[in-house]
């Protein structure tokens, strides 16, 4: 008997140890880098009205955790309202089409400018909206529009029918091109801009941003929560979205998560301090969709 319960011991503490070695999937950290978890970001998010989900498009890891959070939160809030920069504005009937069960995936994708990703990554999410009957907003500007601020500036949407404007924020669109986030782009991208006209390119990351905090703010009312999936670099360091939301409606409460990948996931590193609320961090070879 002695021998037999020292074997139970021995092969407890193995497995103990084995699962001490697994190798983490991810960690989450707070703005300033104190350690956290799921489970305290999920209960944190319901502080907020507007929950701005910032992905590395990518990321099989990243993904899992969006739909999970989703489901958690919509236990909490039954009225969720779901929101992505994946779904331009122009495709909303689409959208609605599908969540009501008129036109089925295929018809979707065929129709509609689904990313390459879409079945793995964004399906998903629209498909726990539709179990729940919730709406899915698509809120981004349509590409076409985005382009022609790349090549003309802001002034080319002036041009546009009031048809065509009806899927982009208000226009005059306000760009603050001494936001941090704007200014890194013009310094690092803005050679690339077509006509040499390097500011376009902020701008036309600006008018997706606008476009965004426009249809969310559209479709919420003081009863409702949304949450929003867009590329992280749409809502880091609170601009963005975040901003446009906050010039449209200073009290609005928000909560932002941001995605990075680090050699260590043991601490935050300092270069992606600040970035959020919460800050999701993924090891660079984590699984990737595309």
């Amino acid at each position: 008997m002695k021998i037999f319960t020292f074997i139970l011991c021995l092969i407890g503490g193995f497995a103990s140890l084995s699962f001490a070695q697994d190798l983490p999937l991810y960690r989450i950290y707070r703005a300033q880098g104190e350690a956290s978890d799921f489970t305290r970001m999920a209960d944190d998010v319901l502080l907020a009205q507007v929950i701005l989900f910032g992905e590395l498009h990518n990321n099989a890891v990243n993904h899992y955790l969006q739909l999970q959070l989703s489901k958690k939160v919509l236990q909490a809030d039954p009225e969720l309202l779901f929101g992505a920069e994946m779904f331009e504005s122009d495709n909303q009937l689409l959208l609605d089409e599908y969540l009501s069960g008129a036109i089925t995936a295929q018809q979707l994708e065929a129709e509609g400018k689904m990313w390459n990703n879409f079945k793995t990554d964004y399906k998903p999410l629209l498909d726990l909206a539709k179990e729940n009957q919730r709406p899915f907003i698509a809120t981004n500007i349509p590409r076409r529009y985005a382009s022609m601020v790349n090549r003309g500036g802001l002034e080319s949407l002036e041009k546009l029918p009031a048809e065509a404007q009806r899927y982009i924020a208000p226009l005059p669109i306000m760009v603050d091109l001494e936001l941090p986030g704007y200014k890194w782009m013009i310094e690092t991208m803005g050679a690339h801009a077509p006509g040499g006209q390097s500011s376009n390119i902020a701008k036309a990351q600006a008018v997706k941003d606008a476009t965004m905090a426009h249809f969310i703010l559209e479709n919420l009312t003081m009863e409702t929560r949304l949450i929003h999936f867009h590329g992280t670099f749409h809502s880091n360091n609170f601009e963005g979205i975040y901003w446009y939301l906050k010039q449209a409606n200073p009290d609005i409460a928000i909560m932002t998560i941001a995605t990075v990948e680090q050699d260590n996931l043991d601490a935050l590193d300092e270069a992606n301090k600040g970035l959020a609320d919460f800050i999701i961090v993924l090891p660079k070879d984590a699984p990737k969709s595309y």
